[in-house]
């Protein structure tokens, strides 16, 4: 195809989705005002109407439609409660096109009217422009694009560019239970002929500047215990003849990091690797404001003043911070007590490289040693309760250039090649599991609110979203 038949080709699928946008937005007002919150066990026939709405919708694309049970999980009261099916949906055999496979959700986080919203998250509201509603950014807006953008291609008769495959659940918000045993199912069957897979489950860095992801770090979550005795014990009765497992534990968890941010357990930088020029060179352009995010953070300093600094401590270097205290008095007032046990609650944001047994290991060593430095008859108990991996691919991918090139038609810049601090286990599962390029494609703002109050998505990245969907496809058909 030439590039002025493609540009003509361009300009009639985005005519269509500007004169359909109202359309678009009216579907998605449909999907929003489904209450399908998968954190609420009493909210879960909302979840489970849910996936029958998008495997409808994508009966119509007249894609081959499959809904999968995964059976039941147990609450820990002891009920049994179903688990929404995941949809695996396919359009197109052609084996002369490249197959690309979209993942996305449809399951929400709580929300309610009282918590702060200015409206009622469940009606879809349109205000200067933002179109604000539970799951409108996260990750209903974006899931309900990609689905215009085939339709686009459906509705002006065109020859589908690519072949399409969709994986759409309903548990992501509660820990996509179930999705990772149905991925290594299907990943000789339903995954052998996909080329590429595309997660919009993200957000921009910018309020305006188009992004696409490339990693993200993992997340290793530690309990550190000290246990005295079986009982609290009165501080005028016991206080300065114990030690006492509340001083222990506040020692412990001083050890871990430093007053520059940097983590004093031995070793634990070992793995991550060092940065190279071109990597460097990606930060230099990003669109960052560091007063807008520290406005937002509500803090006056941050541990660094360089835009470049702050990317790279929050994207490619590890980070450890120290979230609470289980078993000691927090409530208003005084009261004399001196709690048995206690438990210090921590996390380690690991980059690529680092190995999670081995990082494991190095915190059990570190708090061992300075335990043992205390010369305390305490009880002292490590543990690891969760550990997800962090996920890390190549921005030379064909699948992110195809990305770059539709940006630039649509949005006409560059996008920002980020990272993203925190974690996003789903990346990593579907690159781990089925050996396919995976991209982190976001069309959201980075103020949009996901599982916040106020959730929106600007009517203008909705429909902008859908027209470089709609560009990408034309984009990774020309790589075959």
């Amino acid at each position: 195809m030439s590039s002025s038949s493609s540009s003509v080709l361009e300009m009639k699928i985005f005519q269509y989705i500007d004169v359909h946008q109202s359309d678009f937005i009216k579907d998605l007002k449909e999907w929003v005002a489904v209450e399908s919150d998968s954190v609420q066990p009493d909210l879960r026939k909302e979840v489970i109407r849910m996936m029958a709405l998008a495997a409808d919708r994508l009966s119509a694309l007249g894609a081959t439609v499959k809904s999968v049970n995964l059976g039941s999980h147990q609450l820990p009261d002891g009920q049994d409660l179903p688990l929404p099916p995941v949809i695996l949906g396919e359009l197109g055999k052609d084996p002369q096109k490249p197959t690309v496979c979209f993942y996305g959700h449809v399951d929400v986080q709580p929300a309610k009217k009282e918590d702060g919203w200015k409206t009622d998250p469940y009606t879809l509201t349109e205000i200067n422009g933002n179109l604000y509603g539970r799951g409108a950014t996260d990750n209903k807006g974006p899931v309900l694009a990609w689905i215009n953008a085939v339709e686009t291609f459906r509705a002006l008769k065109l020859a589908m560019p690519v072949n399409f495959k969709f994986v759409i659940e309903g548990m992501e918000e509660a820990g996509s239970l179930g999705l990772e045993k149905l991925l290594e199912e299907e990943k000789q069957c339903f995954f052998s002929d996909v080329d590429y897979i595309v997660i919009s489950d993200n957000l921009w860095l910018s309020n305006k500047k188009p992004a696409l992801t490339y990693g993200s770090r993992g997340n290793a979550c530690f309990f550190v215990e000290v246990e005295c005795g079986g009982k609290d014990l009165h501080s005028g009765t016991f206080g300065g003849i114990i030690h006492e497992p509340l001083s222990d534990l506040i020692a412990l968890l001083d050890s871990l990091v430093d007053p520059t941010g940097r983590i004093q357990i031995p070793g634990i930088y070992d793995s991550v690797a060092a940065l190279t020029e071109e990597e460097r060179k990606l930060y230099e352009s990003i669109e960052f404001d560091l007063e807008e995010h520290k406005n937002n953070s509500g803090v006056k300093k941050f541990l660094y003043g360089t835009k470049e600094e702050i990317l790279l401590h929050l994207w490619r270097y590890p980070s450890l911070s120290i979230h609470g205290i289980e078993g000691a008095f927090h409530e208003p007032g005084i009261k004399t007590v001196i709690p048995a046990k206690v438990i210090g609650k921590f996390s380690i944001r690991q980059v690529p490289h680092m190995d999670l047994s081995v990082v494991q290991q190095q915190v059990v060593e570190h708090l061992e040693g300075v335990f043992s430095k205390r010369n305390s008859p305490n009880k002292l108990k490590v543990s690891m309760p969760l550990g997800a991996k962090p996920w890390l691919t190549d921005v030379n991918d064909p699948l992110y250039k195809a990305a770059r090139t539709a940006i630039r038609t649509v949005f006409g810049e560059d996008p920002d090649f980020i990272r993203d601090g925190s974690t996003i286990p789903v990346a990593r599962m579907f690159q781990t599991i089925t050996r396919k390029s995976v991209m982190m494609f976001p069309i959201g703002a980075a103020d949009d609110g996901e599982h916040s109050q106020n959730e929106k998505i600007s009517r203008h990245n909705y429909i902008e979203g859908t027209k470089v969907f709609a560009a990408f496809f034309l984009e990774i058909s020309k790589l075959h």
